[in-house]
């Protein structure tokens, strides 16, 4: 049987990707002067302007105009031409964090509710599906292009779309391929493919021995000079499907950016995660979802399942013993076996939070 299925990613400098790293740069703030602060900060972004409300516990004030600043500047949203930059007006509205939730964290609790998810397959050498990780690389090599002055017309912002063909499950050809960038005026869309092609497409796909399919379509509008806040407001945590698997599994509702670990959506996201990969790198099956669900205050679980879609090589008791010998999921457990209460978070709020090495969710036990 022939299925298809596309996955989207966005460009670091897109707005929705410019508050989560501001919102996460203030986490690792945070945490690298007391690795128990409490933070939940959200980020807006628009035309000239930002905006920055959320609530934070530290015993160190923090400089957040400083810290977006930064972030913006390192983006490339330095030029008038954007309508968005470095030196736009910035609004800061945060407090610390409520009480009544600092009663249930502060014994072990977790600082929410809420169900988490966590996957992984056999597709890609990463162990997540194959869509995401070309959409992933696509922009990510997008960006390399335009920081290294190969392509020094391009300009910050950018998504990619990418839609592979499965044969009885099993990924066969990428069909589509979509890529939309900001560009200097004068750049003609023709240009702009054949350079696209030449430096991003092709030098991903074969990365992944894939062939550069026929259908590629650059900026559909056919032209795009301005991006950024400028053209679409930015909002921490709307890429939550970005952030994950791409829509290949399921997912909570919840985002991670501008959370500290205690917020069980981005840490228990991340436990799953770490058992997901590391059952299907233990051979126990080809491909899994693991699920779990808490409530506000409580250190442990009110519900934990895994489910290998018919793929395990192993009985599901072998495999369940597997994964919870291989990680409690109570939140002290997950915090200090993973290691999360460290400032190690600005950089997964850029090409998603899984698939890349680096971060303790993603290591393998031997």
């Amino acid at each position: 049987m022939t299925t298809y299925f596309t996955s989207e990613s966005v460009a670091s400098g897109h707005p929705d990707k410019i508050c989560d790293q501001i919102s996460d740069a203030v986490v690792d703030a945070a945490l690298a002067v007391d690795p128990k602060s409490r933070v939940a900060v959200e980020t807006l972004v628009t035309t000239n302007r930002v905006v920055m409300a959320g609530e934070v516990t530290c015993p160190k004030k923090i400089n957040y105009q400083k810290i977006a600043r930064g972030v913006i500047r390192s983006l490339g949203y330095t030029k008038k031409t954007y309508a968005f930059t470095d030196f736009s007006p910035l609004s800061v509205y945060i407090h610390s964090q409520s009480p009544d939730i600092a009663t249930g964290v502060d014994d072990g609790g977790a600082g929410d509710q809420g169900m988490m998810f966590g996957y992984a397959c056999r597709e890609t050498p990463e162990l997540m599906p194959l869509p995401i990780i070309l959409a992933h690389r696509l922009v990510e090599q997008m960006d390399r292009m335009r920081e290294t002055k190969e392509m020094s017309y391009l300009r910050p912002d950018g998504k990619s779309e990418v839609t592979v063909c499965y044969e009885n499950g099993a990924p066969k050809s990428v069909e589509h391929v979509v890529i939309a960038v900001p560009h200097n005026p004068g750049i003609s869309n023709s240009i702009l493919k054949r350079d696209l092609i030449k430096n991003v497409v092709t030098p991903v796909l074969d990365l992944y021995k894939l062939k550069t399919p026929p259908k590629i379509i650059v900026n559909g509008t056919g032209v795009w000079t301005i991006g950024g806040p400028a053209s679409d407001t930015g909002v921490t945590g709307r890429k939550i499907i970005v952030d994950t698997y791409g829509g290949f599994a399921r997912h909570g509702g919840g985002c991670f950016s501008g959370k500290d670990p205690t917020k069980v959506d981005r840490s228990a996201a991340y436990a799953c995660r770490f058992v997901a990969k590391n059952i299907i790198a233990a051979g126990l099956a080809d491909r899994v979802e693991v699920r779990v669900a808490y409530v506000i205050g409580h250190r442990k679980p009110i519900d934990q399942d895994i489910e290998t879609f018919g793929t395990e090589k192993r009985s599901l008791g072998f495999i369940e013993k597997f994964a919870w010998d291989l990680l409690d999921m109570s939140v002290p457990n997950i915090l200090k076996q993973l290691d999360l209460r460290r400032p190690i978070y600005q950089e997964t709020a850029r090409y998603g939070h899984f698939g890349r090495d680096g971060f303790p969710w993603e290591a393998v036990v031997e």
